[in-house]
């Protein structure tokens, strides 16, 4: 704004009788309400107080040689089934659990995604083992677990994870 321009321009009144622009925390990229958004990501069980966390490795993926890899860590420490869970008042194990990503455009789209998912609790689960204990377990939403091996053991190459994966969030209102 120039000097010669009259300071009067400087008083915004355009939203809500001069109160100012609503508060960005209330906006997304599309001006859409992100509490609306957040209404339609559904809401899972997964237990309370784990971590997720991710780092860079300078490799590539079977599959995925012009990128790195985006390596990530859940873990969930060992504690008491709540009212969400099969047996509310019952111990469950905790876990430890990597999966990865490629570090292209769509790999860390996904990454974007499953933090979303993380927070609305959609990725892991209580369930009973093969011996009848109950510990965290990856819900439905797919995770290569191994940087190798190929589709049939929750590793790559596999062509079309990316693309089930996303399609698995954007089921659950992830998008």
């Amino acid at each position: 704004m120039g000097a010669s321009q009259s300071k009067e321009k400087m008083h915004c009144t355009r939203y809500l009788n001069g109160k100012g622009p609503p508060p960005l925390t209330e906006k997304d990229e599309q001006g859409s309400s992100n509490l609306k958004k957040n209404s339609l990501i559904k809401q899972g069980n997964q237990p309370d107080g784990g971590q997720m966390n991710w780092k860079i490795e300078r490799r590539s993926l079977p599959g995925h040689s012009d990128c790195d890899t985006i390596q990530i860590l859940f873990q969930f420490d060992d504690g008491i089934q709540s009212d969400k869970h099969p047996h509310p008042g019952h111990s469950y194990y905790g876990t430890e659990c990597v999966a990865y990503l490629p570090q292209n455009t769509t790999g860390t789209k996904i990454l974007r995604l499953m933090e979303q998912a993380f927070e609305h609790k959609l990725l892991f689960t209580v369930e009973a083992n093969s011996s009848g204990e109950y510990c965290v377990k990856p819900a439905d939403i797919p995770l290569k677990t191994l940087d190798s091996g190929g589709p049939g053991s929750s590793g790559y190459p596999d062509p079309t994870y990316l693309k089930t994966v996303k399609n698995s969030l954007k089921v659950k209102g992830i998008k």
